[in-house]
């Protein structure tokens, strides 16, 4: 079985998880045709993620790119029910 990424390093690939970014420019598209530009704001945490080397060369997906894809997983304890008086 192999583990390669099936999307190879390039401007089509998201740096952040290796996968198709879905970039519109990329692909030869126009800017106002991505759907980086119709789409919520990117979370300013998955732009500071990119490595430094490639910012402002390619594209993070939608979902990396994504405010809820940021948001911190809580602790299994916080969904517990509080303890029974005793």
């Amino acid at each position: 079985m192999s583990t390669e990424n099936p999307c190879s390093p390039s401007q089509s690939c998201c740096p952040l998880c290796g996968g198709a970014n879905q970039c519109a420019m990329a692909a030869g598209g126009a800017p106002e045709s991505c759907w980086c530009m119709t789409a919520a704001p990117i979370a300013p945490t998955a732009l500071a993620a990119v490595p430094e080397a490639q910012r402002g060369q390619v594209c993070i997906c939608a979902a990396c790119g994504s405010p809820q894809a940021q948001e911190p997983v809580p602790p299994a304890f916080a969904q517990r029910p509080p303890p029974a008086p005793i």
